[in-house]
């Protein structure tokens, strides 16, 4: 049996078997169903429109996204049928889709920009999640996601490379004074890491931006195949990156805590990783890197911690919004401090060429006047979206620890 026909069996023979168990009259409960939490599926003998594959995004079986390699297109489906209206918001951009032949109602897009992005459906005025894609966490939500692929080769350092040693991420939980609760971090290890039980590393502090959390870089960014296939090409260090949540958690059961979340990483994640990790401890073997609002608060704790870290990364950062020591005539305003001179390894910018970048780059210039050791670097044609931030701790981490 082919595997789409297989996955067609089986979605098929799991809805029988919840209408037949649950609903009284099977009929009438699927004719009112807004929407059908299964994969979207279309029957065997429907082949995919031509240059359309299932997008990496989505869940075992399910055919739909769908994008074109070539075009950059992409098809949405929602298994919805006693639906009046149904939207899709993507990109900015709204869709209306129409009920197709196969029952499904269905939307294809205009070409989209390569990468991953976050998108819902509106069913009848309420927001739905696409039963056809994994989770992902953003804008303070689990979210559906697609990725529109790039060119392979280009695409290659964040890809999966079954010819090189890969590392792992461990999902490690900390007990936060300062927040009043467990606290969660992910943490990837090298490939070498339980091989070389005598070897200690260095450690990239790792931060995801507003709306986000500790599962961002992981699950969105793919940190760990950009840092596998950077260390297997001897372009990068073997280290440890750590990524935490840069919110103070919150909860029904949690005492308030209007503690600042930037002396938890130094006052307790540090500790934390030092005694659990086979780390290097001493300031010129840890860096912080951060996008968008996670920039901020990089920029914000390395400044006021020199003697902590020693390499700096802010990917989108907008030098306007933190008090990242210029006002807004572009001065820096403390850059004749001798400790940034002496204490600062690195100051990496990055700015996608489609984000307005010339305030970052301007200041970039303006502390490479003043003798800081600073590097900008502009992805070309992404905006404020992963792809941005993977293209940047592609450049970044080769940088530090040498």
């Amino acid at each position: 049996m082919k595997f789409t026909a297989f996955c067609f069996v089986l979605a098929a023979a799991f809805a029988a078997v919840s209408v037949s168990s649950f609903a009284a009259d099977p009929a009438a409960e699927l004719a009112n169903a807004p929407v059908r939490f299964r994969p979207n599926m279309t029957p065997a003998d429907q082949p995919m429109p031509e240059g359309f594959v299932p997008s990496d995004t989505n869940v075992f079986c399910a055919q739909y996204p769908a994008v074109n390699v070539k075009t950059k297109e992409a098809i949405f489906k929602l298994n919805a049928p006693g639906a009046r209206s149904v939207t899709l918001n993507m990109c900015g951009t709204r869709y209306n889709l129409e009920r197709g032949a196969d029952g499904l109602w269905q939307v294809k897009t205009k070409p989209l920009i390569v990468g991953f992005h976050y998108y819902k459906f509106n069913v009848d005025g309420n927001e739905v999640f696409d039963p056809g894609t994994k989770a992902f966490f953003g804008s303070n939500a689990m979210q559906s996601g697609i990725e529109v692929p790039e060119d392979p080769d280009d695409a290659a350092y964040y890809q999966f490379d079954k010819n090189v040693p890969h590392g792992q991420i461990r999902r490690c939980k900390y007990w936060s004074e300062l927040n009043g609760m467990e606290r969660v971090c992910n943490v990837y290890t090298p490939a070498e890491y339980d091989k070389n039980p005598d070897k200690r590393y260095p450690v990239l502090y790792l931060m995801h931006g507003w709306g986000e959390d500790e599962t961002g870089w992981p699950n969105q960014g793919h940190a760990d195949y950009i840092m596998d296939n950077l260390i297997a090409a001897g372009k990068a260090v073997p280290m440890i990156v750590v990524m935490d949540c840069g919110d103070i958690k919150k909860g029904p059961t949690v005492r308030p805590a209007d503690v600042d979340v930037l002396q938890i990483f130094v006052k307790e994640l540090i500790p934390f990783i030092d005694s659990t990790f086979r780390t290097k401890t001493d300031r010129l073997n840890r860096a912080m890197a951060g996008l968008s609002r996670g920039s901020g608060q990089t920029w914000l704790t390395v400044r006021a911690n020199l003697d902590t870290y020693a390499w700096l990364g802010c990917f989108s950062d907008n030098f306007i919004i933190y008090d990242s020591g210029y006002s807004e005539n572009g001065r820096f305003q403390d850059s004749e401090k001798p400790e940034y001179k002496e204490k600062l390894k690195l100051i990496f910018v990055s700015h996608g060429s489609a984000e307005n970048p010339a305030i970052p780059r301007t200041m970039v210039e303006l502390m490479k006047s003043h003798g800081l050791n600073a590097v900008f670097y502009e992805p070309q044609g992404t905006a404020h979206e992963w792809l941005t931030w993977r293209r940047s701790l592609r450049e970044f981490v080769p940088l530090i620890f040498k």
